[in-house]
């Protein structure tokens, strides 16, 4: 769509909001930011923007006589598709694009797409580390922190774009075709946004809409629901396995991880203990960058050197310090039951988990049952603490401490904990209610650690 002079709403007034409207103000449209909360005070919302250009801001409601005016909808990630006035702009017939829609059709260059349940953040800063090396302009934006709104304009025809996308922006897309696309997993998450199971997969799967059969999509082979998608998908499906040889794509053998082509001998592409990564899951997130990137045209040498340079991403399984022989590890980034369970196996030693937060209306059973006898306190926090007690103790775990917030939980594990233990932040919840995000969160953690 031509941009010039259009009337475009964004809803919502946070980063993604406000990026999506200074980016509608270059390319000369006229923006008007709507959030439903009337507790906002326009006056904020405009002193948010990079200014410049013609903007309206409402709050509260959205008047009619501005509605009848829109030529398109840009909707905040945060905004779900099914409340009422997002289906009454579908029955309007105005377009309605996400962030990441409106950043793809204002730049330029090829996309390589990641999403999945747990692992996207790993994935896509490793992958970006692996194409900055190798490649002269560059941009890692998307879920990973930076709006892709925000570098659109910067982007040029041989630019690479690495994005991690949720599921979240996937359900607004319409033209968003990435070169090589990555799901790297799916597990239960965000439930409460998408309704069932069988949504959420299916608008995971949508990264492959508009790929075509020259485009390749990384799946991983362990994951029975992508095993049977690769089947079915337009774009060439290259899978990944942690547990088996696989005849083509990646997969982990012993201490290797090995790369074989259609009708190739394999050929060996790092050992783990080359790596800067520790965990089954962190080597199956080096696997879908190795091969997006493999696909992407990076020989693999240069991968090989970027993999061994990687170090962790900060909020995942992060180690932070050690105080009176007990080692302190934050994985605020462990959002949900699955990413916890990756948490809870790179330990090697006994650990006290703190856990709990915003409720996502998942089931903490497996997570429990993955504790494998190196739990020996799990301290709880958030309006989820009762439900995970009552969880762990049908699971036969009855070493629960409920707490108000993270600094007691923070003073309980350091009082309980003993020489040669870990203390773990992996909360199989999100962060919203306590913390602005998992973000904060994790920061917050690594304080409250450092002032013990």
């Amino acid at each position: 769509m031509y941009l010039k002079n259009k009337k475009v709403l964004v809803f919502g007034s946070g980063v993604s909001g406000i990026g999506a409207a200074d980016l509608l103000g270059k390319v000369g449209a006229f923006p008007v930011i709507f959030d439903g909360n009337k507790e906002i005070q326009k006056e904020d919302v405009v002193h948010k923007t990079g200014g410049g250009y013609p903007l309206e801001v409402y709050t509260g409601e959205l008047p009619e006589e501005v509605l009848e005016t829109l030529d398109l909808v840009v909707l905040s990630p945060g905004v779900p598709t099914d409340i009422p006035l997002v289906k009454r702009f579908y029955e309007m017939g105005l377009p309605v694009w996400g962030e990441v829609e409106l950043a793809y059709q204002t730049g330029q260059g090829e996309v390589l797409a990641v999403t999945g349940t747990n692992g996207k953040t790993t994935t896509t800063a490793l992958l970006g580390k692996i194409m900055a090396d190798a490649r002269e302009s560059v941009f890692v934006v998307g879920n990973i922190g930076t709006p892709y709104t925000s570098k659109a304009l910067e982007m040029r025809e041989d630019s690479v774009i690495v994005a991690e996308i949720s599921s979240f922006q996937l359900e607004t897309i319409d033209a968003f075709a990435p070169r090589v696309s990555a799901i790297l997993n799916i597990t239960e998450d965000h439930l409460n946004r998408h309704h069932t199971m069988e949504e959420y997969i299916r608008v995971k799967e949508l990264i492959t809409k508009n790929q075509g059969p020259e485009d390749v999509c990384v799946l991983n082979y362990e994951d029975e629901v992508l095993r049977e998608f690769g089947k079915r998908c337009v774009p060439r499906a290259v899978y990944f396995s942690s547990a088996r040889v696989l005849e083509e794509g990646l997969y982990l053998q012993g201490d290797t991880i090995y790369l074989k082509e259609r009708g190739a001998e394999p050929v060996p592409v790092v050992k783990t203990g080359e790596l800067k990564l520790l965990g089954r899951h962190n080597y199956e997130n080096v696997m879908a960058a190795v091969a997006m990137a493999f696909y992407a045209g990076v020989d693999l040498d240069s991968i090989r050197r970027s993999a061994c340079e990687f170090t962790a991403v900060e909020h995942r399984i992060e180690y932070v310090t050690e105080k009176n022989g007990v080692a302190y590890y934050n994985d605020s980034k462990g959002t949900n039951p699955d990413a916890a369970i990756q948490g809870i196996r790179a330990m090697n030693r006994p650990t006290l988990l703190i856990g709990g937060g915003y409720d996502k209306e998942s089931s903490y059973d497996e997570w429990i049952r993955a504790f494998d006898g190196k739990v020996r306190y799990l301290v709880l926090i958030g309006q989820t603490k009762e439900k995970i007690r009552d969880a762990a103790e049908k699971n036969g775990f009855y070493d629960t401490i409920l707490c108000e917030d993270l600094a007691e939980a923070v003073k309980i594990c350091a009082e309980k904990a003993r020489p040669g233990d870990a203390v773990l932040l992996s909360p199989a919840c999100a962060s919203w209610g306590q913390f602005k995000n998992y973000e904060q969160r994790g920061e917050m953690f690594k304080e409250y650690v450092r002032k013990l």
